[in-house]
């Protein structure tokens, strides 16, 4: 800020008391800071203790303000007084080019906007600095005494000077030692003396309000006095002078400060001044317990109508609104789930118009007495046959149907699927080599050191085998005729073996066995119920 507005807010220079030691010859005060001359020789360790009791620091001068604080404590008087600058003794020397040439305040920090070095050469060995009337700075031995020193003190805030009649003079004194009737502003824990009206006042730390002036006796002082302390207004009733205060507040226990009716109470959400007094209040889905300062959770699902379509979950000021299983929330409502969201069944479901199916991979069967389940289908010689919609039985690859309802393995080792050993399994068959030969295409063939038995596992589909001679056949002969005769006649055998056994398969076709449908009892149930579908009669 400009200078001349800062100027009326220094402290003009203190009287001196009765003499005694470290007593500052002058002070001077922003709203946060205060400034002291000492006019005492001392070395520059000596001088940083004198500020240090009194509870502040040597002077920083780290712009034009405190420039012109310190032309004012001088007042044109002679001598070298210690500032609160100084070089490590880490350092050889100073350091010309730097705005601080290596000094650093007693802070701590090289912060600064102002310099005013004195010309002068190099001075190694002169660690530490004083000013003097012309305001420059020099550079001087620490162990040196110098004339005085000045000192800084900082506080958070400060008391207003004390608006007193005409004539009615007003004493002030500092807590570093200053006295004197010229302060326009008082750092806490400062004294103002009224003799006249026998008054002694302190600077006191307010809370959260700063630092105002204040006594042990409540009430208020004469009005013409500082307003008579009262943060509100001050008025004399019957000769005695009496604070009061603004809509909504009320005095404090001092009977001095206004504070609002609400400071102290106990109220947990809001509250409300009101009429002198106060009203506590509840946050929204909250209402006021029976002591009128709690609060008690409004349970919303209580009240008439229901908030939610289904299910309604009280919470500690609202609620929420959840579905009924099978159900999911869409944009505030609730919609069905399509059946197969949560059917329980182990592999498949088939959405149906009234409900759903459960449904298996191939290879897997309906579990008998459980439709939700699948089981491996026919892992064993004979199992029951699936009959379709359609009235139609299957069985799967590697069985034939026997009867109506029942599947049969059928034995491919009696077929000569195999050159030498065959091992039937369900649905399939294992070929096995002898004794030092091994399976290749379906036939066994010798192997040179091999001792080992091999095998061939078939499928539902065998490859038939194609055998490889071992050694070369003998020269074609001719046959004589009663042989082609015989074979004649074996070939007709055997055709005729098949058409009966073709006629015989065709004769067992099933007609029409039970569905394995399922469905749920109906739409309104929570849970699903499967039930069979009646099976279709027979022919």
């Amino acid at each position: 800020p400009p200078l001349p507005l800062l100027l009326p807010l220094l402290l003009g220079t203190a009287a001196l008391a009765q003499p005694r030691e470290l007593s500052p010859a002058g002070a001077q005060c922003l709203e946060h800071e205060c400034f002291a001359v000492f006019w005492a020789s001392r070395p520059f360790s000596g001088a940083s203790e004198g500020c240090e009791r009194g509870g502040g620091h040597l002077m920083t001068v780290r712009s034009t303000v405190a420039e012109e604080a310190i032309s004012l404590l001088l007042q044109n008087r002679e001598g070298r007084l210690w500032l609160g600058l100084s070089l490590s003794p880490s350092l050889s020397c100073t350091e010309p080019s730097r705005r601080l040439r290596g000094f650093r305040w007693v802070t701590g920090d090289r912060s600064t906007d102002y310099t005013n070095w004195a010309p002068s050469g190099q001075r190694c060995g002169e660690r530490c600095v004083t000013v003097s009337r012309d305001l420059r700075w020099e550079e001087r031995r620490c162990e040196e005494a110098a004339d005085g020193f000045l000192c800084q003190y900082s506080y958070g805030g400060s008391c207003p000077r004390l608006v007193a009649p005409q004539g009615v003079p007003v004493t002030y004194a500092t807590p570093f030692g200053a006295r004197g009737t010229e302060f326009l502003a008082l750092p806490p824990r400062s004294a103002a003396f009224i003799p006249e009206l026998g008054l002694e006042l302190r600077c006191e730390d307010g809370e959260g309000a700063g630092p105002r002036w204040g006594r042990d006796a409540p009430g208020a002082w004469p009005c013409h006095l500082g307003g008579g302390g009262c943060s509100g207004t001050c008025a004399e009733e019957g000769g005695r002078p009496r604070c009061s205060c603004p809509e909504n507040t009320v005095l404090g226990p001092d009977g001095r400060w206004c504070r609002s009716p609400c400071e102290g109470a106990q109220c947990q959400h809001h509250c409300v001044p009101a009429e002198g007094s106060f009203v506590c209040m509840c946050a929204v889905g909250y209402q006021l317990a029976a002591d009128g300062v709690s609060c008690e959770d409004i349970d919303d699902c209580a009240s008439e109508p229901c908030p939610c379509e289904q299910k309604c979950v009280n919470t500690k000021g609202g609620f929420e609104c959840q579905c009924h299983s099978g159900y999911t929330m869409v944009d505030g409502h609730c919609q069905r789930l399509p059946p197969c969201w949560d059917a329980p069944c182990q592999q498949l479901c088939e959405e149906l118009p009234q409900g759903y199916r459960c449904a298996c991979h191939p290879g897997y069967a309906p579990h008998p007495q459980n439709a939700t389940l699948c089981l491996l289908y026919c892992n064993a010689t004979e199992c029951p046959a699936v009959c379709g919609a359609g009235g139609s039985c299957e069985c799967p690859d590697g069985f034939l149907l026997d009867g109506d309802d029942l599947c049969v393995d059928i034995d491919e080792c009696e077929s000569g699927h195999c050159p030498f050993n065959c091992t039937n399994t369900p649905g399939g068959y294992q070929c096995h080599c002898p004794q030092g030969y091994q399976l290749r295409d379906a036939d066994c063939l010798p192997i040179q050191g091999g001792d080992g038995e091999e095998e061939l596992s078939g499928g539902f589909e065998p490859l038939p085998p194609t055998p490889v001679p071992s050694r070369l056949p003998p020269k074609a002969e001719r046959l004589h005729p009663g042989v082609l005769v015989g074979i004649a006649g074996g070939a007709l055998l055997s055709l005729l073996a098949l058409l009966a056994l073709g006629f015989h398969l065709a004769r067992k076709r099933c007609r029409s066995h039970g569905s394995m449908d399922y469905k749920y009892s109906g739409p309104r149930e929570k849970e699903l119920g499967l039930q069979p579908v009646p099976s279709a009669q027979k022919p």
